[in-house]
């Protein structure tokens, strides 16, 4: 049997941002304070390519902080990725929590499909 399912991603899985960074090549992220724009945010850190300031992470809200000013600083894109990024390791995290294998299948139009299945089924 098949379900479509959306998820509206909350960030709060340290284990998931790291994979996530990992698998799309970026720094490993770090735990700090960070400079966005004029303000400074504590959290977590990931260093999107080419963005002038970093994404910071509150881990306990699910909340990005972040300025990329319309794209001037950053490409809207990569924190799409990201996040998309996330959500899929986050899923797979929790599937294989409940003894499923998963398997990931990216398609043409840039969305990815994953297909759990329950070990022994």
């Amino acid at each position: 049997m098949s379900h479509l399912v959306t998820i509206r991603t909350q960030v709060r899985d340290l284990e998931a941002v790291k994979t996530a960074c990992r698998k799309l090549g970026l720094k490993v992220p770090s735990q700090g304070k960070a400079q966005v724009f004029q303000k400074e945010v504590e959290g977590t850190i990931v260093q999107l390519p080419l963005w002038r300031f970093p994404v910071v992470i509150d881990l306990t809200t699910g909340t990005l902080h972040y300025d990329n000013w319309q794209g001037h600083w950053g490409n809207q894109e990569d924190l799409h990725r990201f996040t998309q990024r996330y959500a899929v390791e986050k899923s797979i995290l929790e599937g294989r929590k409940q003894g499923h294998s998963v398997q990931e299948q990216p398609l043409p139009d840039g969305s990815i499909r994953l297909l759990f299945q329950a070990v022994g089924a």
